[in-house]
């Protein structure tokens, strides 16, 4: 999409489209719209992969980019895999007890729940910290009992957990940790890059991330023998052409994607930069808009600013998250409602033993959190007709409250 298509600035609420105005934007701006980075560069490096023939089977762009990013995160081991997803099959199955329990957060992208489920793991939810988002580590200690294998704790917004204290009740309980970083590549805690912590991390590199290799990810690592299971695992098991040794699947991450991956990393300083900027204007044009709280990531830490994160307190704004996503949407703005539906209230684990805590906390964010249109869909103007939206909105909320209708993300 040309983020230069046209915009249109909203100056009172009966210029709304859902009030009958006209559109903010002739085109949809999107969440997680791809950053290609330099055509030339991939297309030669595509080239490349053409004429060598070698186009999966951990190939020399698969090596240069395994060698690149334990060189950038400063990890012994990187194995990239072809989706995060199968990632964390993999290290559910390398690290945890074989049928146990793994304490997991419900306010969670649901694969996070899924590849445990998938693996023989039962997941049992832990409510988040409202600070963080993130996994709370005293829920976590209520919920460890004999049948629990493992934690698996999200990095979520790219925000770190709270890693020091889950890693000192994994060590006390003699459990594995597990990181889900899909969200946090480039972030870092108490200086160091995430993808350092836990016996394993696991990375996305799926389109509509920052960082994309069009489908991927990769699991970080400090433990060696760790790393070589892993890269048995993701190759059916087999340790020789024709021995396998163990239980494996086939998470090859190819060639292509592999060449992806590397032009993506070529570009990430300034991807970085683009989506922190973004973040400054969206906190520019919605900070003084009653019940509208851009979750500030600013630090002295670094962070990849991939998501901006919009907390919608109705009570304040007169307007719900799910109504705000109505009047977005009208205008050809689609944000996500981040995440709507807990793991924990989908049809899979809904009254099953993986809810065993009240889980107020993500079941009050459910309702709150909407995320906006980052990266490439946007830049100053863009953002500044979807902040006259959002601020009309509030301003016309009386007239809105009648086309207020659940959001279902």
């Amino acid at each position: 999409m040309d983020s230069s298509a046209p915009s249109r600035i909203k100056r009172a609420p009966e210029d709304l489209a859902i009030l009958g105005g006209p559109r903010a934007f002739d085109d949809r701006v999107v969440l997680g719209q791809p950053n290609i980075g330099d055509r030339a560069k991939l297309h030669a490096r595509l080239d490349a992969i053409l004429d060598s023939k070698w186009l999966t089977n951990v190939g020399p762009k698969v090596q240069e980019l395994e060698k690149r990013l334990a060189q950038y995160l400063g990890v012994e081991h990187c194995i990239t895999v072809c989706n995060a997803t199968i990632g964390l099959q993999m290290v559910a199955r390398a690290c945890f007890r074989p049928g146990g329990e793994v304490i997991a957060p419900s306010f969670t992208f649901v694969a996070t729940c899924h590849a445990l489920s998938w693996t023989g793991y039962s997941p049992v939810f832990g409510d988040v910290s409202p600070q963080t988002h993130n996994l709370d580590p005293a829920s976590v200690e209520s919920l460890i009992c004999e049948n629990t294998a493992g934690i698996l704790a999200v990095h979520l917004w790219g925000r770190p957990a709270q890693v020091e204290e889950l890693e000192r009740i994994a060590k006390r309980h003699k459990l594995p940790l597990v990181f889900d970083a899909a969200h946090a590549f480039a972030c870092t805690h108490r200086g160091k890059q995430v993808g350092n912590f836990g016996d394993a991390e696991v990375l996305s590199f799926h389109a509509t991330k920052f960082f994309n290799s069009f489908e991927g990810g990769a699991i970080v690592t400090h433990d060696g023998a760790l790393a070589a299971k892993l890269r048995l695992m993701r190759n059916f098991g087999f340790s020789s052409q024709d021995l396998s040794t163990i239980v494996g699947t086939n998470g090859k991450m190819s060639e292509i994607s592999a060449a992806m991956g590397l032009g993506s990393l070529d570009i990430i300083e300034s991807t970085i930069e683009k989506n922190r900027r973004n973040q400054e204007e969206y906190r520019k044009q919605l900070d003084n808009i009653p019940g509208m709280t851009v979750v500030n990531f600013e630090s002295s830490e670094k962070h990849n600013f991939q998501y901006v994160v919009l907390e919608v307190d109705e009570k304040t704004a007169r307007v719900s998250r799910d109504l705000l996503k109505q009047v977005l949407e009208a205008e050809n703005v689609f944000g996500r409602a981040y995440f709507s539906i807990g793991c924990h209230e989908m049809a899979p684990y809904a009254g099953s033993t993986a809810v065993r805590i009240p889980l107020s906390e993500s079941e009050r964010l459910s309702k709150r959190i909407y995320v906006l249109p980052n990266g490439s869909a946007v830049d100053r103007d863009r953002i500044a007709a979807i902040g006259s939206v959002i601020r009309q909105a509030v301003v016309g909320a009386e007239q809105l409250r009648h086309l207020a209708r659940p959001s279902v993300g």
